[in-house]
């Protein structure tokens, strides 16, 4: 009989440095969900089926030596779900915004969906624009010029993608979480690494002042 004590089990279990949470947003019918499993499983289903609710994937990926969980919710763009949608807002830590580059009205209302942000998401999540579904050029509404100016406004990044000739899919998600993992070590650093300072984060999201995702936070994540 081989004596396992608790921190070897500890170890054994802990296949990860760090776990993001990232939400994708945006109208019905954008490709929201295609892009997550074209990252997470890297497949194409053709025919739309609208999500229930919300549903997630989760892949883990590296980062400069570090392995890191991605927990992706796909959420529901349809306006009978926004209430139910909105409490996953709290203790995410990147959204990727999603608009259809076939569909003026999804882009317009990127807009919309950053005044969602704004209000039930932490003030310093780190975003993104997406235009999907850039493959399909002979039916474009959205110039990618449009594209980047949105996301100038608004200080993000921007890329256009095709979860279908997967197409810069890897990038974006590759890009927030580098980002994440940088603005965290970045507070980190100016924490000066004191563990008497460093707090798990609180993810019920008590209180009516927004917390910050990057301040405080312990360099151990579950």
């Amino acid at each position: 009989f081989q004596s396992f004590s608790l921190k070897d089990n500890n170890r054994m279990a802990k296949t990860y440095d760090y776990l993001f949470k990232l939400l994708l947003i945006g109208d019905s019918g954008v490709g929201k969900t295609c892009v997550l499993f074209r990252f997470s499983d890297d497949s194409f289903n053709n025919s739309f089926i609208s999500t229930i609710g919300i549903d997630f994937k989760i892949r883990t990926i590296e980062l400069d030596g570090k392995k890191i969980k991605l927990q992706i919710w796909d959420t529901a763009g349809q306006e009978r779900f926004r209430t139910i949608t909105t409490a996953y807002y709290r203790g995410a830590m990147g959204i990727i915004l999603v608009y259809d580059i076939t569909n003026e009205r999804s882009f317009e209302n990127i807009k919309n969906w950053i005044r969602n942000i704004e209000e039930h998401a932490a003030s310093d999540v780190e975003r993104m624009i997406i235009g999907n579904k850039c493959d399909i050029e002979e039916r474009r509404e959205v110039s990618r010029e449009r594209g980047e100016q949105l996301a100038i406004e608004y200080g993000t990044k921007f890329l256009e993608t095709s979860a279908k000739a997967n197409l810069n899919i890897d990038e974006a998600f590759f890009t927030l979480a580098r980002d994440i993992k940088s603005k965290m070590e970045q507070n980190e650093m100016r924490a000066g690494g004191s563990s008497s300072n460093a707090g798990r984060v609180n993810v019920g999201g008590t209180g009516t002042q927004k917390k910050s995702f990057f301040s405080n936070w312990s360099c151990s994540l579950l």
